[in-house]
């Protein structure tokens, strides 16, 4: 498995815990996807359209021997599979997976843009993406994931909380 990848998991729907483990899990039964690192689980208030309940979110890496086209399909199945229906831009949704990186590839076709075009301004991306590589350089921005979160303002940062399934009723 020659690429690596790093996945971006949100969820707003309950059983949120359980589609973010569900989606994992269809990641890991896949035999051309090796998940190598998960960090932790946060929650998150959502941008955008505020209207909605509040996000976990983590970020995963994975090894794959799919193109970044290929890895695309399956993380939309994976969606498909689990529920997402896509009614209001950024509103809720039982799961999304966003590659957020490919390798050091930096591509913009319509179906998809590497890196991930706003992944720099999201707090709720950067701070699991630097819990796992703190030092990955953004192939577009020629800086690392540590160095974008820390240009993020506190104000952006500060609602985005580490998340424990202990006594929050959810399975």
């Amino acid at each position: 498995m020659e690429n690596k990848a790093y996945l971006a998991l949100g969820t707003n729907i309950e059983p949120r815990y359980s589609y973010l483990k569900q989606a994992i899990e269809m990641l890991e039964a896949n035999d051309d996807i090796n998940v190598r690192q998960q960090s932790s689980i946060y929650q998150t208030a959502p941008v955008g359209y505020a209207d909605q309940a509040d996000f976990l979110n983590m970020v995963l890496e994975v090894e794959t021997s799919y193109t970044a086209n290929q890895l695309l399909d399956i993380c939309q199945g994976i969606e498909r599979q689990l529920g997402r229906k896509r009614e209001i831009r950024f509103g809720p949704r039982t799961i999304d997976l966003d590659i957020l990186v490919y390798n050091e590839e930096n591509s913009k076709t319509e179906r998809l843009t590497i890196p991930h075009p706003r992944m720099h301004e999201r707090a709720f991306v950067l701070i699991p993406f630097v819990e796992i590589a703190p030092h990955l350089l953004l192939p577009s921005r020629n800086e690392s994931i540590k160095e974008l979160l820390n240009k993020l303002p506190k104000n952006d940062t500060k609602d985005v909380m580490i998340w424990t399934k202990q006594g929050l009723g959810e399975e």
